[in-house]
C-alpha cells in the first residue's frame, strides 16, 4: 500500500530517524506521487508473480507496450530478477530504473534485458511524452 505523504509513512512506521534502508521505501512513494501527478491518472499498476518477483510500477495504457519501472534509492542497488521475470511474461516494452543518484541517463544490458537508468525528471518526461502519444 502506498501513501503519497512521506511524512505520514514515517509516522505510521514509527520512524524518528531514517536509516539507509528506509530511503528506498520513501523513494517509491515519492516516485508514485510524481507519476500520478504527471499523468493525471491512477493507471499505475504493480506486478508480482507467485514466486515473489516484482516490479514496482507498470504503465500499460490500452494498446501500448507495458513500461516497467523499478525504484531504487541508488542505481547500484538494482537487481534484474523482477524485471526479467516480468519480461518473460510480457516481452515487449521498455524497462526503467529510476534512482535519485542518476544525473545522466544511461543503459545497461542484463542477460539480454536492456534497462534504462534515469533520474526522476527524465522518467517523468519520458512518461509525459508517452502519454501524449497514446492518449493516456
Amino acid at each position: 500500500m502506498y501513501a503519497l505523504d512521506t511524512g505520514f509513512v514515517c509516522h505510521h512506521r514509527g520512524w524518528r530517524e531514517l536509516r539507509r534502508q528506509d530511503l528506498g521505501v520513501l523513494w517509491e512513494h515519492f516516485v508514485l506521487n510524481e507519476l500520478m501527478a504527471r499523468l493525471q491518472s491512477r493507471q499505475v499498476s504493480y506486478w508480482r508473480d507467485k514466486r515473489g518477483h516484482e516490479v514496482d510500477f507498470v504503465l500499460a495504457p490500452h494498446g501500448a507496450k507495458p513500461l516497467a519501472v523499478e525504484c531504487k534509492w541508488s542505481a547500484e542497488e538494482f537487481e534484474p530478477g523482477g524485471l526479467a521475470a516480468f519480461r518473460r511474461q510480457h516481452p515487449a516494452g521498455e524497462n526503467f530504473v529510476v534512482a535519485q543518484d542518476v544525473d545522466r541517463t544511461f543503459a545497461r544490458t542484463h542477460g539480454g534485458l536492456t534497462v534504462h537508468f534515469v533520474g526522476l525528471e527524465a522518467l517523468a518526461s519520458k512518461i509525459a511524452g508517452r502519454a501524449g502519444k497514446n492518449g493516456a
